[in-house]
């Protein structure tokens, strides 16, 4: 798609980036934001982030910023605002917007204007009024001890209604969430969730280091995604500082990716199994992962692969040997994953759970924007690998896995397609990786950048945004994390489900605390 064809579509001054995800951005005026966002809901794109950035030297202006995925690639859309005016609220065009701006609120002290839902997100009622993290100047924290506050949750009057409060803390060593269920006995009429715990300052945390270095921290937002959000990050950058990576090192990415998926999705397959009764699948699953793990940090240094991508490149190789290891595990799973889909799908009783449970109709997710896996068991057949492939993904015709009924049985059959497919995408890379070095050196910044970085993690897709100064200095950093689209369905899938069924529901989608929380 050329760029002036994307201009006159959109009204909108648009340019396209740097770097090897497909990314045009442009500054926009108040009058076109929700135009330009109504145009996108119309055309069937969706809506990937919004966030807000602090400019300076002028400290009374801000830039709001929307991201958008459409069939091209990603739009950035910036609309330049002061603390006075706001911004105009799009919660009406794009539901999954409403926490986003809430976070913006908590985060910049900027409000989305006439929006329904203003309650503070992130903001737990200990920070002072006047305090608002992201701003460039902020007093501290030091003496203030406020006492937290009493979120008003949505209550649900009606005969033999009653609440039930979960967490945030929960059995087990997990992280913390807060859901309050409306019940009628034991079916569930209304959930409502309440997050921000592991809310640990991520965004100005990386306003204190320098491009090259903000890898290490992208990559622990979600451990369980840190290849994603590793690669997403050193794209980012590689795209501000117009730097090249070599091809070799792409391959290797593509290669942690893939393995970063099974791993979690063997994982996965084990606690749904386990939270519908049937502890075997928890027992067989979790030794395919420790296994699959265990040679991960034989031949990368890491368990879960950590600082394996870095800016410019890998910091990690392969050598026929290791090849061979990896190719010989790859059957291995192979024969015991096939041997467990045909347990659990001839199993009565776990298909009985399954079947229906925490169903999210096509027409429901494609409104809420269901995205990841999650949505592609539920029709929304969106994956950054086979719809803006970048390399090595150009090369390997990814076979996108879907599924229509949207349940915990569609989420499974997901989970399982996608392992053999990885698979077969691990056997392609292995066999075609080129041969050439693993790094270059980053680009000396000369000039103030911008950069996107746009990957399929395993639970969807992934996003980084990055600003940076003449000297490499990151002014913003701003990471998403498909759990923002996918938490708030996960309230409407358990409506009409039993309040038992709802860690089994849960589990199916299995969303991040701290990549959303940040």
């Amino acid at each position: 798609m050329k760029t002036d064809t994307l201009v006159e579509r959109y009204s909108a001054p648009l340019r396209s980036l740097p770097g090897s995800a497909p990314v045009w951005i442009a500054e926009i005026g108040r009058q076109d934001w929700v135009r330009i966002a109504q145009i996108i809901q119309t055309e069937g794109g969706r809506l990937i982030s919004l966030w807000g950035t602090h400019k300076t030297p002028d400290i009374t202006q801000f830039i709001i910023s929307a991201a958008y995925c459409v069939a091209e690639g990603v739009l950035w859309f910036r609309l330049p605002v002061t603390e006075q005016e706001g911004y105009p609220d799009i919660s009406g065009v794009f539901p999954t917007a409403v926490r986003l701006q809430r976070t913006i609120f908590d985060l910049l002290g900027i409000s989305a204007n006439r929006a329904e839902d203003v309650r503070p997100w992130l903001n737990h009622g200990k920070w002072p009024i006047d305090y608002f993290p992201l701003r460039q100047q902020v007093s501290g924290l030091e003496q203030f001890d406020n006492q937290l506050e009493n979120y008003p949750f949505v209550s649900v009057a009606g005969n033999g209604v009653h609440e039930i409060a979960v967490g945030p803390i929960h059995a087990g060593i997990i992280e913390p969430g807060h859901y309050r269920f409306s019940v009628v006995g034991e079916k569930v009429l209304r959930l409502e969730q309440r997050f921000g715990y592991t809310h640990k300052g991520t965004d100005k945390l990386f306003t204190r280091l320098h491009i090259a270095d903000g890898y290490k921290l992208a990559g622990r937002i979600s451990g369980d995604s840190t290849v994603a959000f590793a690669w997403a990050y050193c794209m980012a950058v590689e795209a501000a500082t117009t730097s090249q990576t070599p091809p070799r090192a792409q391959w290797l990415r593509a290669l942690l990716l893939e393995r970063e998926r099974i791993a979690n999705h063997l994982g996965d397959l084990g606690g749904i199994g386990n939270d519908a009764g049937f502890a075997v699948g928890l027992a067989q699953f979790t030794l395919l992962k420790e296994d699959w793990v265990r040679l991960n940090d034989r031949l990368f240094g890491h368990r879960f692969m950590m600082d394996c991508i870095v800016p410019g490149g890998a910091a990690v190789d392969l050598d026929a040997s290791g090849i061979d290891l990896m190719m010989a595990q790859c059957a291995h799973i192979e024969v015991e994953v096939s041997t467990l889909r045909s347990i659990y799908e001839g199993h009565a009783g776990l298909q009985d759970r399954f079947i229906t449970a925490g169903r999210v109709l096509p027409k429901l997710a494609a409104e809420l924007g269901l995205c990841g896996l999650a949505g592609r068991a539920s029709a929304q057949a969106w994956d950054v690998r086979a719809d803006q492939p970048i390399s090595p993904y150009t090369q390997l015709n990814v076979r996108m896995a879907t599924h229509n009924n949207g349940d915990v049985a569609a989420r499974v059959i997901v989970r399982f397609d996608e392992i053999f497919e990885s698979i077969r995408l691990l056997r392609q890379i292995a066999h075609q990786l080129p041969q050439g070095p693993t790094m270059t050196a980053l680009a000396k910044p000369t000039t103030e950048g911008l950069g996107v970085g746009w990957v399929e993690g395993w639970r969807g897709p992934i996003l980084v945004a990055i600003e940076n100064d003449a000297q490499g200095k990151i002014l913003r950093c701003h990471c998403h994390d498909p759990s923002w689209q996918n938490w708030p369905v996960l309230q409407h899938a358990i409506m009409g489900n039993i309040v038992p069924d709802f860690p089994l529901i849960n589990k199916s989608f299995n969303l991040s605390y701290s990549g959303h929380d940040l």
